[in-house]
């Protein structure tokens, strides 16, 4: 159960980056993740190399990075990775684990990986050919007798590091395709915002062509209007002259169809010298010239031909090299 419970907390105090046990000093970043402070600025500078070293005389200015852990953005100062935190409870808890780990416990738990061919040995070497680890007595009479060996600790140690090394230059790597989606985000919004305005450009530019289109339809609208009410008029004047002549015309006739009917010869002449002949005669001799020409009612000259316009509308294209 002890050792169940160091292994565990072993897996507490591995750095995401060297997969080693945290090695002082310890960092905490912002997002509450910690790291070794060489890895962490390992990262940093794989993400920032431009960044000028803490050494330069120059004043470097911040950068940022990713954390490895929940890829929380670390944004920081002048002073690089020598700016954040030490995590002092972490480095303590490292050291009780050390004492605790070094009593005779933990060195039993670490001689249980025996050989399967020869129970009584140790494993100790790595076969490199074979890329598995053996026992010595492997290596002399075994499987891997032919195979060339090398100690355990150097493999592991040198694997281990390249390892670490890979995981770095993933995490460098993630860093800086996350910056280019950022980047493309930023693009994706400035192509959505560019869009918008010249939608509301075009929007005006077509708005401006309804108005014109529509004062000068207003324009030919009242010149049809006025021939119309000028037309309208001189016809109605008409009208009205024609229409007192055949009153007046109707009345004579009435007032004559009456002295027909007088019975007594002396009041018929009388009656007669009253309607002359000459001025039923003037009367009946009305002008008929007074009248609209033939096609005078025509409003066909209004008509309007707006093909061509139509077309050019059709031929609204956006500017080349605008």
């Amino acid at each position: 159960a002890e050792a169940r419970n160091m292994e565990s907390l072993e897996k507490q105090l591995i750095c995401p980056i060297c997969l080693e046990m945290f090695t002082k000093p310890v960092v905490i970043l912002p997002c509450q993740h910690n790291l070794c402070r060489k890895c962490a600025n390992d990262v940093f500078q794989a993400s920032n190399p431009l960044w000028q070293s803490r050494g330069s005389s120059a004043v470097p200015s911040g950068g940022r990075f990713r954390c490895p852990s929940c890829r929380h953005e670390v944004v920081l100062d002048r002073h690089g990775v020598y700016g954040l935190q030490r995590n002092l409870l972490v480095e303590n808890i490292i050291d009780i684990y050390k004492q605790e780990s070094a009593r005779p416990l933990h060195a039993k738990a670490e001689q249980h990986l025996m050989c399967e061919e020869h129970e009584d040995e140790r494993i100790n070497i790595y076969c490199l050919r074979c890329e598995a680890p053996t026992c010595s007595l492997c290596k002399v009479f075994g499987a891997h007798k032919d195979c060339e060996v090398a100690p355990l600790p150097a493999v592991y140690q040198r694997q281990k590091s390249e390892l670490s090394d890979g995981i770095a230059m993933l995490v460098a790597g993630n860093d800086r395709i996350q910056a280019i989606i950022t980047q493309m985000e930023e693009i994706c919004h400035t192509i959505e915002e560019n869009s918008r305005r010249q939608k509301q450009h075009l929007g005006l530019r077509f708005d401006s062509l309804y108005s014109i289109l529509e004062e000068r339809k207003k324009e030919l609208l009242q010149s049809i209007a006025r021939e119309q009410e000028a037309k309208v008029q001189l016809v109605r004047g008409l009208i009205r002259q024609y229409g007192d002549h055949l009153e007046a015309s109707s009345k004579l006739v009435e007032s004559a169809i009456q002295a027909m009917e007088e019975p007594q010869m002396a009041v018929y002449l009388q009656l007669l010298g009253v309607f002359l002949p000459c001025r039923i005669t003037d009367m009946s001799k009305v002008s008929m010239s007074s009248r609209p020409e033939p096609g005078y009612e025509n409003m066909d000259h209004f008509s309007i031909n707006v093909d061509y316009v139509a077309e050019m509308l059709r031929t609204i294209e956006f500017q080349t090299g605008a």
